[in-house]
């Protein structure tokens, strides 16, 4: 998720684990550790821009690395607190405010490498936006409860009710996949495969993509909590595969690796985007949840495959994009 609200968690955690006399100090060492994770999008490189995407929530927020994170953190805080704190109460703080982070990204629909390295695989519950302002909410005002009445059975209540929205997002994504899987049946497509996640900063509005007979379709869901739910029938794109480029790609140029790191980034969901043949996009993401419009994709060089592939943003802040998309939240009908 965001910065803040991982390092919230983080803080939450410490102030859990510790007294009232170190609670200051568990909420500062708590809060940072829990930063430290997203350190990995320092891993860059200016010839390859899919080095970032690659490496970010890559092994520093797998399950395995928590006690290096937390001894990391420990060490770089012991020089100021080792006149106020023992080492061990530190690491404890540390550990307990990274413990967490990558388990929080897994959350969300990005994809984590979460048991690195015992497993690659990319895991996204798609529970949450990776920007929730409610879920933040209830941390913030947790975290600053604590801090300032010392009083650690507020963090203890609010790591609760946290847990309690995050299931409350797990019904709302039943819901959503019970009713994209009800479109799919209705227009007498057999499904490949399903991917239904929440749209950014709310558990009421849900992106469902699915695969059949090499297409992607791609729907609004309204999950509605005192009104009526409701579906946007969306676009429809052709899936990518590298057979569409076998007679001219060699399979060992940097341009097809690229294309293989992108597909497995992606989780298979890529496709050309049809007024750019050279552009491969992401059909996971969009700026609205009925478009195959791209939030982001990587640029190929079809005349030099020897060249890396350039990674894309695609944001579209307009207005009329903004309305639409409170249009669909706010379950109306489109003219």
């Amino acid at each position: 998720m965001d910065l803040l609200t991982q390092g919230l968690l983080g803080a939450s955690l410490a102030q859990a684990g510790t007294r009232k006399d170190e609670i200051r100090m568990a909420t500062v060492a708590g809060f940072f550790a829990g930063l430290l994770a997203d350190a990995d999008i320092l891993i860059q490189s200016s010839n390859d821009s899919l080095l970032t995407v690659e490496f970010h929530r890559h092994f520093t927020h797998s399950i395995f690395f928590v006690p290096f994170g937390g001894l990391i953190a420990a060490l770089i805080f012991w020089p100021f607190l080792r006149r106020r704190l023992s080492f061990a109460r530190l690491y404890l703080f540390c550990f307990l405010g990274y413990s967490l982070s990558g388990v929080l990204d897994a959350l969300t629909s990005y994809g984590t490498h979460l048991f690195w390295p015992v497993s690659e695989d990319r895991v996204a519950f798609n529970i949450i936006s990776v920007i929730d302002p409610i879920f933040t909410l209830i941390l913030l005002i947790a975290v600053i409860w604590t801090y300032k009445k010392h009083a650690v059975r507020a963090a203890k209540t609010g790591l609760v009710i946290a847990g309690i929205y995050l299931l409350f997002g797990w019904v709302q994504l039943q819901r959503a996949e019970t009713m994209a899987a009800a479109l799919a049946d209705s227009r007498g497509h057999v499904t490949e495969q399903l991917l239904v996640k929440p749209t950014l900063a709310n558990l009421v509005l849900w992106r469902s993509i699915y695969e059949t007979d090499g297409k992607f379709y791609v729907d609004a869901i309204r999950v509605g909590l005192f009104s009526a739910s409701r579906i946007y029938p969306g676009e429809s794109i052709e899936k990518f595969t590298i057979d569409q480029f076998s007679d001219q790609l060699p399979k060992d140029s940097t341009l097809a690796k690229d294309i293989a790191r992108f597909t497995v980034f992606s989780a298979g969901f890529v496709a050309i985007q049809p007024e750019h043949p050279d552009l491969l996009v992401d059909v996971r993401y969009s700026n609205l949840p009925t478009t195959i419009a791209p939030l982001w994709g990587i640029e190929m060089n079809l005349q030099d495959f020897n060249q890396h592939a350039l990674y894309r943003l695609f944001r579209d802040a307009s207005t009329e994009t903004r309305q639409k998309f409170l249009t669909y939240l706010m379950g109306e009908s489109i003219d």
